[in-house]
């Protein structure tokens, strides 16, 4: 985890308004909150210092960072509004022992974002911040069986695709993967995974991929509370999750599950257009 030193709001995602500047003081405690949660959950966090300058104003969102597997990290290419945040992470990533792998600069990639572990498998969103091309990159730079996803896009009153105006890219409100699926458990060799998903946030092609995918069962997010409440950007241990306050129908399926679920408040991380799972960059996946 960074933190929310630089926290700023550009317009880069349907979620994020210029004018709606966050209240700093609030977002640190917010942000704090969120990593007592994290630790009293049996998480062990790095904390480092949040990332200065030019086009770091969603440095606190960490999860954009890389990709980290092993020993080894793919960082992200994200929208140019972004890249000054890359000399941080390459640097704390190597300061934690960890080869760096870059992309091509032309593939676009927006870290664990949009590259979900679960076990050996990766789901992978595409179209928004991240391309094809990145998917089969990194199964070769990390082993992963990859598992290609698409989310909706946005939709002018015309119907045609909006191109966000600040990053010149497609636009969604799903952008990131994180925004419409979760890992809840991985799959071992003895059972299934589970996984929660926002079912109307995939294209058709999509939604017939995670529902043929037997090696996980699967929750189902309302879209009202994956929209409104951003339920689906979680962190969770496999017993423990932390999530949002705003999800009713969603955290009552988790109960019933078993899982301890912890519901920290959040009104100033969200105005950057991320969430929970956005601010931290798991650096175990096996």
């Amino acid at each position: 985890m960074s933190g929310v030193d630089s926290f700023g709001v550009l317009e880069l995602n349907p979620q994020s308004h210029e004018e709606d500047q966050p209240d700093i003081a609030r977002a640190q405690e917010e942000h704090n909150t969120i990593r007592k949660a994290f630790e009293d959950a049996g998480v062990t966090v790095v904390q480092v210092e949040s990332p200065r300058g030019k086009n770091c104003q969603d440095g606190v969102y960490t999860a954009n960072w890389a990709l980290v597997r092993g020993d080894t990290a793919v960082l992200a290419n994200l929208p140019m509004q972004r890249q000054g945040e890359t000399p941080f992470a390459e640097k704390y990533l190597r300061g934690l022992g960890k080869k760096i792998v870059r992309l091509p600069a032309t593939v676009r990639f927006s870290g664990q974002g949009d590259a979900l572990p679960c076990g050996n498998f990766l789901f992978c969103g595409s179209g928004y911040r991240s391309d094809t091309e990145a998917h089969q990159l990194l199964a070769e730079t990390l082993g992963y069986e990859t598992i290609g996803l698409q989310t909706v896009p946005l939709f002018d009153n015309t119907g045609q695709p909006v191109i966000n105006h600040v990053t010149g890219w497609p636009d969604s409100f799903f952008y990131d993967i994180d925004l419409a699926l979760a890992i809840l458990r991985a799959p071992t060799d003895a059972e299934k995974g589970l996984i929660a998903w926002c079912p109307e946030a995939f294209m058709p092609e999509s939604q017939e991929i995670l529902r043929n995918f037997n090696r996980v069962d699967k929750i189902e997010i309302p879209l009202e509370e994956a929209v409104e409440g951003f339920a689906s950007n979680l962190v969770s241990t496999g017993e423990t999750v932390i999530m949002s306050a705003h999800a009713p129908k969603f955290q009552a399926k988790l109960e019933a599950r078993g899982f301890k679920v912890v519901t920290p408040h959040v009104t100033e991380l969200i105005k950057g257009g991320g969430f929970i799972r956005c601010t931290t960059l798991t650096l175990d996946n096996h």
